[in-house]
């Protein structure tokens, strides 16, 4: 089986590149193997540029911020594209509303592999580009780190700790790609 691990995000605004970021981190510091293949990408903010390359997958996991209704800061969500909780939102960032109709796109063409979304609630940062993340993000990212691990297990995906880089300096980075 072929599994997608997309990160998506921005990473020029802090916590809203989380997913990006944490799908750095999965590459830098795991090793995955089995009988399915993993692949982790940055998928950024392409949005609709991305659906030749979901399309190709039998499993995909979006990490990306997510908002949702009471949602605080940190907040992990994680759900099933075809089943997602009424009290998300979708009224985040518009790479997050992209990515929504993009993941509608191809589901309406049938072509939509079974999609988990694992996101978390961020801190808007505003216009100001940063790399830094909140205390909230990286604690939150800890989480969401292993649901993950955890998910890919659930597959059969046999993990293993290579490294132990921190997703801060990891995260300041990530403009140079891993």
């Amino acid at each position: 089986m072929k599994i997608l691990i997309l990160g998506i995000g921005n990473i020029l605004f802090g916590d809203e590149g989380i997913g990006v970021h944490l799908s750095n981190l999965l590459k830098v510091n795991y090793a995955f193997s089995g009988e399915s293949s993993v692949d982790i990408v940055d998928g950024g903010t392409m949005a609709q540029h991305l659906i030749p390359l979901i399309t190709q997958y039998q499993q995909v996991l979006i990490l990306d911020c997510i908002d949702a209704n009471d949602a605080k800061v940190g907040d992990v969500y994680f759900f099933d594209f075809s089943a997602v909780p009424n009290n998300i939102t979708w009224a985040g960032s518009a790479h997050e509303v992209e990515m929504l109709q993009t993941l509608k796109m191809i589901e309406m063409l049938g072509d939509l592999p079974p999609t988990k979304v694992l996101g978390v609630k961020p801190f808007i940062i505003g216009t100001d580009p940063t790399f830094e993340l909140s205390q909230e993000i990286l604690q939150a990212a800890k989480i969401m780190e292993a649901k993950t691990i955890e998910y890919l297990e659930s597959l059969d995906v046999k993990v293993c700790k290579k490294n132990n880089q921190n997703l801060q300096e990891i995260a300041h980075f990530s403009y140079k790609g891993y």
